[in-house]
């Protein structure tokens, strides 16, 4: 082989998903991340019950000989938080690296894809774990895209949950406001089309009549009207969702549908929605927001406040962050600081990730964990 083809095999070598994902692998190695690893084939209700809507519309689903439905893994985090509880280490900091073929179904690309994964659990200095997971995300890409300037956007879920608890919202209406940031579909729901919109989203249009029905309704009688339904028409479960599961939801949205904001609180949300800049122009704004409409939301902004501090302590200029009090990510277990890393503002994500304190919550434990992901594929492409 003369050294012409030698030079070309190494540059494809080292292009090539596999050769990018050891050096990802590699490099988070040098700052303490063990490489780690769990099954492809995975539980289905665990990424049900956690993951939110989104990542349940794009599993692939089957089912053994027992009945259990199993799902091709479709990330990596909520099987590392599963086999961080089991392993007997819970309160121990465990910093690890995941690499491999993930699968979710994705309009206009593969279904499989290779994906690195960096899962930062039990550190209890949350603010600074957070500004070092962005640190070497972004380093690690910064690497692998040819040292052009990045993208980098922040936001703090924390801050707008302190924002629906200080408006004195009830249940139903936070977790409905909380989904539609998420989903990307708050305005709708500010604007008060919120029930079409969320109807079109989870496909309930047609059931208008039986939320009409169960507006108002005792639950018990409302949960059994549903099920009843559901059993004379033979359904059992449908996408992981048992008949209780389904009753639940329907007079959820009952309720949703029956209580509309008030105006005011409408647009208290719309202008916290819309503030956004460099971090400290950010904070700066939400105080005065908090001060003129009577909000708490200091515990929430200090924490704030403290991340930007160890963000720039990691050597992050100001201008280099863009954060917005609007910006989430639509996966239901993030809790906190979120982030995404484009080539430019319209482009996709090279990586993203966030705080899923609330994961583990859900899974019965108080343990604080951050993760990020960088998509291999798109590290090498130029859109």
């Amino acid at each position: 082989m003369d050294k012409r083809a030698g030079s070309a095999k190494r540059i494809a070598q080292n292009a090539a998903p596999e050769g990018v994902g050891a050096r990802l692998v590699a490099r988070f190695a040098h700052v303490g991340f063990a490489s780690a690893d769990v099954p492809v084939l995975q539980p289905a209700e665990p990424f049900f019950e956690l993951s939110g809507e989104d990542i349940r519309r794009r599993l692939f689903v089957t089912t053994d000989d027992e009945g259990e439905e199993l799902c091709l893994r479709p990330e990596f985090t909520i099987p590392a938080a599963l086999a961080y509880l089991k392993s007997g280490v819970i309160g121990r900091r465990a910093d690890l690296a995941f690499l491999g073929p993930v699968f979710r179904h994705r309009p206009g690309e593969s279904g499989e894809f290779l994906q690195f994964s960096a899962e930062s659990i039990g550190r209890n200095d949350r603010e600074a774990a957070d500004a070092d997971l962005l640190a070497e995300t972004h380093a690690a890409v910064l690497a692998e895209t040819g040292g052009q300037p990045l993208v980098i956007r922040i936001g703090d879920l924390s801050l707008f949950q302190g924002l629906i608890e200080a408006l004195g919202l009830t249940p139903a209406q936070a977790r409905r406001l909380s989904l539609g940031l998420g989903e990307g579909r708050i305005e709708a729901i500010l604007d008060g089309s919120h029930a079409q919109a969320r109807s079109e989203a989870k496909g309930l249009a047609r059931y208008s009549g039986v939320l009409d029905a169960l507006k108002g309704a005792d639950p018990k009688e409302a949960k059994a009207f549903v099920k009843d339904m559901l059993s004379l028409a033979g359904i059992s479960a449908v996408g992981g969702r048992s008949a209780e599961d389904i009753a639940s939801r329907f007079l959820d949205r009952a309720r949703e549908d029956a209580q509309a904001l008030g105006a005011e609180q409408a647009a208290i949300i719309r202008r916290f929605l819309a503030i956004s800049g460099e971090p400290d122009q950010v904070s700066r704004e939400l105080r005065a927001l908090a001060k003129e409409g009577g909000l708490d939301l200091e515990g929430a902004l200090d924490r704030f406040d403290l991340r930007t501090g160890f963000l720039e302590a990691r050597g992050f200029a100001p201008g280099q962050l863009e954060a917005a009090s609007g910006f989430a990510r639509n996966l239901d277990y993030y809790s906190g600081f979120v982030f995404e890393i484009k080539r430019d503002a319209q482009g996709r994500p090279l990586a993203a990730g966030g705080r899923y304190d609330r994961l583990f919550e859900r899974l019965g434990h108080e343990v604080p964990a951050i993760g990020a992901a960088i998509w291999i594929e798109r590290l090498g492409a130029q859109a």
